[in-house]
């Protein structure tokens, strides 16, 4: 893939350009010609009405559907040439969390860790750090099967950050938490991000994105519409209304 990084430019941690997908030969396209990057320290969301393509964007990102045309590379590794280093460099929470539900959460941390290759001198520290975040106390050690919908978000969330990926990719991250942990993962998110790592997420919470996103890119219908830098238009107008611009966009034909 050529670079096309400026000088003194982040990073560019995720490249997608000219992503199609069809479910099925005869289909209309569930997804067409959508493009954008996503840098180191940026939180950047990704927004639209149901069934837009927001899911299958990810799950296209994450490898687990083929797509027709277009590029997808994370830290430089193409995803359908180079599957396994893209991956090693993604961390994924579905919409739909989806676990060894047999395992108990101490056990799928260490299953995930296991996987990513993470050295056990340092899993201790990082399920440490993910614990004052996510509080699942003495929870992590019952089987993931007795967990409340929101205790297995919870798991999720922490088995695909042990390995500390660039890019962590959440498929509506926020919801089935309490308020408390959905703050304490919105302030983890702006520290993880900080650290020069990327997010990337998926979310109907607009207030949760307006807050939080440095951008946002906008899919209606499949397509791209919009690449909002929410940054720089809140630094312009403070009193700028995310939720209304979003909508006024919905609205077009």
């Amino acid at each position: 893939m050529e670079d096309t990084q400026k000088p003194n430019e982040p990073e560019v941690v995720l490249d997608i350009r000219g992503l199609c997908k069809k479910y099925s030969k005869k289909a209309d396209y569930a997804v067409r010609d959508v493009s954008f990057a996503c840098h180191a320290g940026e939180i950047v969301g990704i927004l639209g009405h149901n069934g837009a393509g927001k899911s299958t964007i990810l799950k296209c990102l994450e490898g687990m559907l083929p797509f027709e045309e277009g590029t997808i590379a994370v830290c430089g590794f193409d995803v359908t040439k180079n599957p396994v280093a893209a991956k090693s460099n993604m961390g994924f929470v579905t919409d739909d969390h989806a676990v060894f539900v047999k395992m108990t959460g101490l056990q799928y941390v260490e299953f995930m860790a296991d996987v990513y290759k993470v050295p056990a001198n340092v899993r201790k520290e990082r399920l440490d750090a993910l614990e004052k975040v996510f509080s699942l106390g003495e929870s992590i050690y019952n089987l993931i099967s007795s967990y409340s919908h929101g205790m297995r978000q919870k798991i999720c969330m922490m088995g695909s950050l042990i390995h500390r990926p660039r890019l962590w990719i959440l498929d509506e991250p926020m919801t089935g938490l309490d308020p408390r942990t959905m703050r304490a993962v919105q302030e983890y998110m702006a520290e993880y991000a900080a650290a020069g790592n990327c997010i990337l997420f998926s979310s109907h919470a607009l207030a949760t994105v307006a807050k939080i996103c440095d951008r946002v890119v906008l899919i209606r219908k499949g397509e791209q519409i919009s690449d909002v830098n929410v940054r720089e238009i809140r630094k312009n107008d403070p009193h700028f209304d995310f939720e209304e611009y979003f909508l006024q966009h919905e609205r077009q034909d």
